[in-house]
């Protein structure tokens, strides 16, 4: 029997509660990390900004870095705001929101536990040639941007309750590499100058496809190890350890913290929800 389409999307009852709770921290601690790692990539971000010159702030945007942290601070802003909506009343506002809003969010999660780990690899790997950065203000941004970024998407993996990632968003990482690779070659027709070297055909048309090809499958092995990973945290901290997601009453007045191991409630809607948290879905 085929699974319903809200769990191909990672949108099912179960999934969406899994996105506001944590083995580890209770949804409140949960909601202000969030908010907090919200608070320093935005910080860093403006203040790259401020001190880039005006053609390298607005040339900026074309950086698949840079998109992709600036995705890592609207993550940890939506997220810590949804978490604490959950902390506060028992249902996040992501359990309220319209299906296609929901789904939105499933595969930005994807993308934030993705998309960093390619950013680091590439940066050291690839474009990184040193010396190391002169001044301390470079070395700061870059060290946020291509360490960092990775550090906080490992804790998205580790730290909540979330499940691994629909199989399904694979593909829609995939398109979205495509469309920023068309975005990189817009920037040049537009602008004149390729964002990353090796996007060059001039360099040698098979190196250039070799790169992207490389990438490709580069994303694939992350999405992999990463499905891999969560799946390994779900089982060894619920079924092994039993440290289920901690969650809060929606019939608390204070939302105080317990336990949910079975059961259903209702959202504001009238819809049962299946607040399920200990188990792994099937």
């Amino acid at each position: 029997m085929a699974p319903p389409p809200a769990t191909l999307l990672g949108i099912s009852s179960t999934q969406l509660s899994r996105y506001t709770t944590s083995w580890l921290l209770p949804p409140l601690a949960l909601a202000f990390l969030r908010l907090l790692l919200s608070l320093y990539a935005f910080v860093t971000t403006f203040t790259i900004l401020a001190t880039d010159t005006p053609l390298s702030a607005r040339q900026s945007f074309s950086y698949f870095t840079v998109l992709t942290y600036w995705g890592l601070a609207f993550y940890f802003l939506f997220s810590g705001l949804h978490t604490l909506s959950y902390a506060r009343s028992g249902v996040s506002w992501l359990q309220r929101w319209p299906r296609p809003l929901q789904a939105l969010h499933a595969l930005f999660y994807a993308t934030i536990v993705t998309f960093p780990f390619l950013v680091t690899i590439v940066f050291w790997a690839v474009l990184y040639r040193g010396p190391w950065f002169p001044k301390t203000v470079d070395a700061w941004s870059n060290i946020s941007q291509h360490a960092l970024n990775s550090l906080f998407a490992l804790m998205e993996i580790l730290l909540p309750a979330t499940l691994p990632p629909a199989p399904l968003h694979l593909l829609f990482l995939a398109m979205l590499l495509a469309l920023y690779l068309a975005l990189a070659y817009i920037t040049y027709a537009l602008q004149g100058f390729y964002v990353y070297n090796f996007l060059n055909p001039a360099l040698g048309a098979g190196r250039t496809a070799g790169y992207i090809i490389g990438i490709l499958v580069a994303e694939c092995v992350i999405f992999g190890l990463v499905w891999g990973v969560i799946w390994v945290r779900v089982w060894l901290m619920e079924r092994v350890l039993g440290m289920e997601a901690k969650t809060v009453s929606r019939t608390s007045k204070k939302g105080s913290q317990n336990r949910v191991e079975g059961g259903t409630g209702r959202s504001p809607g009238g819809q049962a929800d299946d607040i399920e948290m200990g188990k792994l879905e099937k």
